[in-house]
C-alpha cells in the first residue's frame, strides 16, 4: 500500500506594482499608518507627517543610488495599499550593514496576500542588483510577519533582544533576524 499526500492547491497571489515613492507618496502613507494596529511593531504610535517627507526623499535617494528602496505598494488597481523594499539595516545593534527587506501595508490590505506578493518582487529585484543576501527583522510578537518570510524560504537565524531606548520604562524587545541567500 503506498501512502499519498494530498496537497491543496496554491492560492494566487494578487497583482502588485511597485514604484520609487513620490512626494505625494509621504501624505498617502501617513494616511494609511495612521493607526495603532498598523504601528504595533513599529513603536506603537502613528508617525508624523514630516517623517514620512523624509522617508519618501531618502528612499528617491536610495532608489537612484543603489537601485533599490522602499517602494510604494500598489494593488491592481493602481491604488497605494502600503511600501516594501529594502534598505540597509542602520540600527547599532542586529544585523547592522546588511540589506533588510520589509513590508508595511495599511490595515485594509491585511490579510490578502500583498505582503507576500510584494516581497517576492522586492526579491527578484534585489537579485537583479546583485545584492548576495537580505535578512528581515521582525518583531517575535508579529506573527503575520513572521508568516511572510517563511512564505519566502526565510531561515531564522539570530534572535535579538533590542536595547533600552533612552528613558523608557525598560521594555524590551525580541526580534528574530530571518536571512535568505539570493
Amino acid at each position: 500500500m503506498t501512502e499519498q499526500t494530498e496537497t491543496l492547491p496554491a492560492v494566487p497571489l494578487p497583482d502588485v506594482r511597485l514604484r520609487v515613492p513620490t512626494h505625494e507618496d509621504a501624505f498617502t502613507w501617513h494616511r494609511l499608518f495612521d493607526d495603532p494596529e498598523v504601528m504595533e511593531f513599529h513603536g506603537g504610535a502613528p508617525a508624523e507627517l514630516s517623517m514620512y517627507e523624509e522617508l519618501t526623499a531618502r528612499q528617491r535617494r536610495h532608489d537612484a543610488e543603489r537601485g533599490y528602496c522602499l517602494w510604494t505598494l500598489l494593488d491592481a488597481s493602481g491604488a497605494p495599499v502600503g511600501f516594501t523594499g529594502a534598505q540597509p539595516w542602520s540600527r547599532p545593534w542586529g544585523p547592522t550593514g546588511e540589506i533588510e527587506i520589509g513590508w508595511r501595508l495599511g490595515r485594509a490590505a491585511w490579510g490578502k496576500g500583498y505582503a507576500t506578493a510584494a516581497a517576492h518582487a522586492t526579491i527578484e529585484r534585489l537579485r537583479a542588483a546583485g545584492v548576495p543576501g537580505v535578512v528581515a527583522m521582525v518583531d517575535a510578537g508579529n506573527a503575520r510577519s513572521v508568516a511572510v518570510t517563511r512564505r519566502l524560504g526565510m531561515v531564522l537565524g539570530e534572535t535579538f533582544t533590542t536595547p533600552e531606548p533612552p528613558g523608557a520604562d525598560g521594555s524590551r524587545r525580541v526580534a528574530y533576524c530571518f536571512r535568505l541567500t539570493l
